[in-house]
């Protein structure tokens, strides 16, 4: 198996590995450093639930190789502050299993970040490629609306 070292900031923290040169970024973050944080569920870049930060980008871990973040920075959803916005998941009932709940975070807060005071529509549209079987979306937007709303001046 062809290996590489790579090496790279980790929420916050500097990181030195030899990967196989075909391992995607979320099994490195789970099985090589423990942040089981970012969920495996498609393995095809579909569902969202492998999120994570990308040099200030959201991507689908999955569709990543472990060595294309060579030099990069890498933030999980155990190593970002969304303390509003997981408060508002949980009071608005935006979460049931938690599966899909970190990629939705992570991609809620790339939306607040771009556009601080999105429409509904807009938050829909944002958060279409992160797929959740339980709630059905609604509470999810209320909850992306909500702290939208909260941090407007």
């Amino acid at each position: 198996m062809k290996t590489r070292r790579i090496a790279l900031t980790v929420n916050g923290e500097t990181v030195e590995r030899e990967v196989p040169v075909r391992q995607n970024l979320v099994d490195f973050l789970r099985h090589d450093l423990g942040f089981t944080g970012s969920h495996v569920g498609c393995e095809q870049g579909a569902c969202g639930a492998c999120t994570v930060v990308l040099d200030d980008q959201t991507v689908r871990g999955c569709l990543v190789l472990a060595v294309q973040a060579d030099g990069a920075t890498v933030e999980t959803i155990e190593g970002v502050q969304l303390d509003d916005l997981r408060a508002a998941f949980h009071r608005l009932n935006a979460l049931q299993c938690g599966f899909c709940t970190p990629g939705m975070l992570l991609s809620a807060r790339e939306l607040l970040r771009d556009n601080p005071n999105p429409s509904r529509q807009q938050i829909r549209d944002y958060l279409s490629g992160n797929f959740c079987r339980c709630t059905g979306y609604q509470a999810i937007v209320d909850a992306v609306e909500t702290v939208a709303l909260e941090r407007l001046p």
